[in-house]
């Protein structure tokens, strides 16, 4: 495994250098393949192996994401882009591709919401994201999941 990056809550670690991509929908797609990819644009280029350390806890998990998994990217309001970027802005995207696996298999980390954010956070300083940036999103998404009751688990 290749460590990607750590600090003193998490330690990332990934079988290779992760590959995403945008969508782009051609005039011979089907409608729902078009809507698909309005709604997912991104998508992951190769299966991926990832390992996550929750370094207070001394815990390890990991999972896999498969080739072809498609996601929608870091999820900002279009209000908020002049401030933080848009979707498509390339610190974003493997950070996102983690953190919305995350988000749709609570189980994979034990259902721990706040290591969830840690563990984004953590990619978005890997990927060279400010911390005033950091900061604000990785709070906005603390608090989105609370309110859509991930501590309820799945």
């Amino acid at each position: 495994m290749y460590k990607w990056y750590s600090n003193k809550k998490v330690t990332i670690y990934f079988d290779k250098i992760p590959q995403v991509a945008i969508r782009y929908s051609l005039p011979s797609d089907s409608l729902e393949l078009k809507k698909s990819i309005k709604k997912y644009p991104f998508i992951n280029k190769r299966n991926l192996k990832v390992l996550l350390e929750d370094n207070k806890k001394k815990k390890v998990y990991f999972f896999e994401i498969p080739k072809g998994y498609c996601y929608d990217g870091a999820s900002i309001p279009k209000v908020f882009w002049r401030v933080i970027g848009s979707n498509t802005d390339n610190s974003f995207l493997i950070p996102a591709l983690i953190h919305d696996v995350i988000c749709q298999n609570h189980s994979y980390i034990e259902n721990d919401r706040k290591f969830s954010s840690e563990v984004f956070s953590a990619l978005l300083e890997a990927s060279g994201v400010f911390p005033f940036k950091r900061y604000l999103m990785k709070n906005a998404v603390d608090v989105h999941q609370r309110f859509c009751h991930w501590d309820r688990g799945k």
